[in-house]
């Protein structure tokens, strides 16, 4: 079906997000353009804003507005433990459990030979940097439990291993194949709480 050339363009520009087929890619341009102008420019200012503002903590690599994150630099949390995540949701899925008071290190991304993706693709060689500090005393593997997830934990660990560092896995509380972003908070609780060591 032919449409003017800026509505073909916001309906591309949609269709670029995850899980947005071209059905409903149309419907949301149709209703980006019944919304008042001012709605679609706070939208928009958003979006920018959002890619403008935030970067990479320089530490852990959550995302951030400032460097170090909020949580590297909180001197109430315990800096001997670690937890070992995949994307920075994992991190935000932690942090609504409420119980977890130790810091992070956000991989970026799992090992996958299939798609090309080593351990020099993720952030693995600042995490093995961050581990020569003598304070850090665990660390976490909350990889998501899926073949990645799980290849990505048995790599650190292996890494790992050689320092001494005690390095558990999160308990499959979790589904297989699933994601930590979509867990509910006490799955995720019972999940931290049954971590065993690799």
């Amino acid at each position: 079906m032919y449409y003017p050339e800026p509505i073909s363009k916001l309906i591309d520009s949609f269709t670029k997000l995850p899980g947005i087929g071209p059905k409903t890619a149309v419907r949301l341009a149709f209703f980006v353009l019944n919304m008042k102008e001012d709605d679609v420019l706070d939208f928009a200012k958003a979006l920018a804003n959002a890619k403008r503002e935030l970067s990479h903590c320089s530490i852990c690599g959550h995302i951030t507005d400032q460097d170090p994150c909020a949580i590297c630099t909180d001197n109430t949390r315990d800096s001997s433990l670690i937890c070992v995540v995949q994307d920075p949701k994992d991190v935000i899925a932690m942090e609504k459990m409420r119980e977890f008071r130790g810091k992070y290190h956000v991989l970026h991304g799992a090992i996958s030979p299939m798609d090309g993706i080593g351990p020099e693709d993720i952030n693995v060689p600042s995490l093995i940097n961050r581990l020569k500090d003598d304070e850090i005393q665990e660390l976490i593997l909350a990889t998501n439990p899926n073949i990645e997830g799980e290849a990505t934990a048995m790599y650190i660990s292996k890494l790992v291993k050689p320092s001494g560092i005690k390095t558990t896995r999160i308990a499959h509380g979790l589904p297989m194949g699933g994601d930590l972003e979509y867990a509910d908070e006490v799955t995720l609780s019972k999940a931290l709480e049954g971590r065993r060591e690799l």
